[in-house]
C-alpha cells in the first residue's frame, strides 16, 4: 500500500486526487475498497477495506486465494489455508492475480462465500461445479449436492438443519429441491428425510 500510494507523499492536501488514490488503492488484490479523508493541515487518513479470502484456487501444482467476490487477490503456498475449501480448475482456465474469476468457477466461490460467517456443521473440502450440478464436498466425504446451483442460501439452511441427523455419514445429501433433501450411500439407498417448516426461510 505505501509503495502504491508513495506518489502522494509531500504533496499539499488541497492539490492530492482522492479520486486516484482510491483508484491505485483498488489495483492492489488484497483491498477491495479505500477511503480517504483530509485532515488539515497536515493528515491524510486512510482507511482500507480488505478483501475476504473463502476459497483456494488449485490448478496443477499452483494455487491461489479467491476472495468472495470471486477476486483471485494472492498467489499460495501448497497446503497453505488448510480450513478453505478447494476449488479445482481445468489446465485451460486462465487465472490472473487481481482478476475475478469468472462461469462455473465463480459460481463455486459464490457457493462457498456464505460459510465464512455461517459455516455448516461440518467444514467443506471442496467443491466441484458442472452445468448440470454444484457439489460441496464435506472433510467426511458427504457430498452436498446443491442441484443446479439456484437458492444455494436455501439449501445451505437445509444443510445446517439435517446434517446433524447424518453424522458420520458418507454418500451423499441431495438438496437439488430444498424442500426434500434425500440422504443415501448410493442410488439404491435414498432415504428422504424429513425437515419442519422452520428450516427454510
Amino acid at each position: 500500500m505505501r509503495k502504491v500510494l508513495a506518489p502522494a507523499v509531500g504533496q499539499s492536501l488541497l492539490g492530492i486526487d482522492l479520486a486516484e488514490l482510491a483508484h491505485r488503492a483498488a489495483s492492489i488484490p488484497m483491498v477491495a475498497g479505500a477511503s480517504f479523508d483530509r485532515g488539515f493541515p497536515h493528515t491524510l487518513r486512510i482507511a482500507v477495506v480488505p478483501e475476504v479470502p473463502v476459497a483456494v484456487l488449485r490448478q496443477g501444482s499452483a494455487s491461489w486465494l479467491a476472495a468472495e467476490g470471486g477476486r483471485v487477490v494472492a498467489e499460495l503456498g501448497r497446503g497453505l489455508r488448510p480450513s478453505l475449501p478447494r476449488i479445482w480448475l481445468q489446465r485451460d482456465v486462465g487465472i490472473r492475480l487481481g482478476e475475478r474469476v469468472g462461469g462455473l468457477q465463480l459460481q463455486a466461490v459464490t457457493a462457498v462465500a456464505p460459510l465464512r460467517s455461517q459455516p455448516l456443521p461440518v467444514a467443506v473440502g471442496s467443491v466441484v461445479a458442472t452445468r448440470e450440478e454444484l457439489t460441496l464436498v464435506l472433510r467426511t466425504g458427504l457430498e452436498l449436492r446443491l442441484g443446479d446451483g439456484s437458492d444455494v442460501p436455501v439449501k445451505l439452511e437445509v444443510a445446517r438443519h439435517v446434517l446433524p441427523r447424518l453424522a458420520g455419514a458418507r454418500g451423499y445429501l441431495d438438496l437439488s429441491v430444498p424442500e426434500r433433501p434425500v440422504a443415501g450411500e448410493s442410488l439404491d439407498s435414498q432415504v428422504e428425510v424429513e425437515t419442519t417448516s422452520s428450516t427454510l426461510p
